[in-house]
């Protein structure tokens, strides 16, 4: 089994809560975590039928047959179990008792803050980091074949293709998902606006334009980027709001959480094709600011991250708060510096002025090294950006 970054978090976390709940997308080894942390703990799925009329049949005698605890899996699939448990973790006293792990944040974060405030910490599980294959001596021989399989550990522990397990994860729980939640109808309509989004990934979101595109409304676009964010398919990056003197992009920008998943949707066929692919931008974009979500998730922090764009075009791909300063990345797939991968990150550090943290930048090549005072990252070393913090 591959070793998860955040390991050490949740199993710090168990010692200080009775409960931990563990969410992120479908297949991103929640399950596997939850095990190996919980190998002495049973395992009961609430996908299986059978376990959850159990469960909501009789909560109570459900619960207390776990005297010691348990992981239980999939909980947004009984959500009336969250008051009762409530009461079994305040009547026990003990911590580390139950690991809950969940798919979908629709609802269910509401949920559990509401009946488990106070007994629950909370971590997110993404597909797997760059620095978790390299450590597992699993990582992908270039940056086309990183971009081209993503993170999603299947395709690593079962060695299939891309092209084999996409079709089948996205008719499975991608779409079923979605029905469950909305209630979708027109199935074809929402195929359509998964992939209109997909090729929009590293973009201002427009909601207008993505909904007269998909020939559905306003209202009905917002809805399904609300669901496809709590089903961890793909999260908005907020604009900052410090003004440094300049009108700013009120927007958010639109990302997959993985490139594997995003170059599917696109049609890309094989990793060859990304070379000269019109969206190769993008596509380095997007892995670079998940693999820097993943990042502080995997420390057990919040994605603190905000992209910075002002009226005249003038931008910076990435703020990191750090502390009480700001951080700037910018992201380029080039594989060779030239000097105007570094006139963004100036201009905006001169702005900044004492709020600027050491810029950084982020590059298609795999050189590491410091130039004018700019930290410069080969694309495999994205891990690493964030460890002065």
């Amino acid at each position: 089994m591959i070793r998860r970054d955040i390991e050490a978090v949740l199993r710090g976390l168990l010692r200080g809560f009775p409960v931990v709940t563990l969410t992120g997308p479908r297949q991103s080894g929640k399950t596997t975590l939850a095990r190996t942390v919980f190998a002495d703990k049973p395992y009961l799925s609430l996908e299986d039928p059978d376990v959850r009329r159990l469960a909501l049949d009789d909560p109570r005698a459900f619960l207390g047959r776990l005297k010691d605890g348990a992981v239980l899996d999939e909980i947004q699939r009984a959500p009336e179990l969250f008051s009762y448990l409530q009461t079994r973790v305040d009547s026990d006293g003990r911590m580390g008792l139950f690991l809950l792990t969940g798919s979908q944040q629709f609802g269910l974060m509401s949920v559990v803050t509401q009946s488990l405030a106070g007994r629950t910490a909370f971590l997110e599980l993404l597909p797997f980091s760059i620095h978790e294959l390299e450590q597992a001596g699993i990582h992908p021989p270039s940056l086309d074949a990183m971009l081209f399989a993503g993170g999603y550990p299947p395709l690593y522990d079962r060695r299939l293709s891309p092209r084999e397990w996409f079709p089948a994860y996205v008719t499975a729980y991608v779409e079923r998902d979605i029905r469950q939640l909305l209630k979708v109808q027109d199935l074809d309509a929402f195929q359509r606006f998964v992939r209109l989004c997909a090729g929009r990934s590293g973009q201002i979101l427009n909601l207008s334009s993505l909904a007269i595109d998909c020939g559905v409304t306003h209202n009905t676009a917002r809805a399904w980027i609300s669901v496809l964010e709590a089903s961890y398919i793909l999260f908005l990056l907020p604009p900052h709001h410090v003004n440094f003197s300049k009108r700013l992009i009120k927007s958010p920008k639109l990302y997959f959480y993985d490139t594997g998943l995003l170059c599917w949707l696109l049609g890309v066929q094989e990793a060859d094709q990304l070379a000269t692919h019109p969206l190769r931008g993008s596509l380095f974009e997007t892995m670079v600011v998940a693999e820097l979500v993943k990042t502080r998730l995997n420390r057990g922090g919040r994605a603190a991250f905000h992209f910075w764009r002002d009226s005249n075009g003038n931008e910076v791909d990435v703020i990191a708060d750090v502390g009480v300063k700001l951080m700037p990345i910018e992201i380029k797939s080039g594989q060779t510096l030239n000097r105007e991968f570094f006139v963004g990150l100036e201009r905006w550090a001169a702005l900044a002025g004492d709020r600027a943290a050491s810029p950084a930048l982020i590059y298609g090549g795999t050189q590491t090294h410091e130039r004018k005072g700019i930290r410069v990252f080969g694309w495999n070393a994205v891990g690493r950006i964030l460890e002065a913090e």
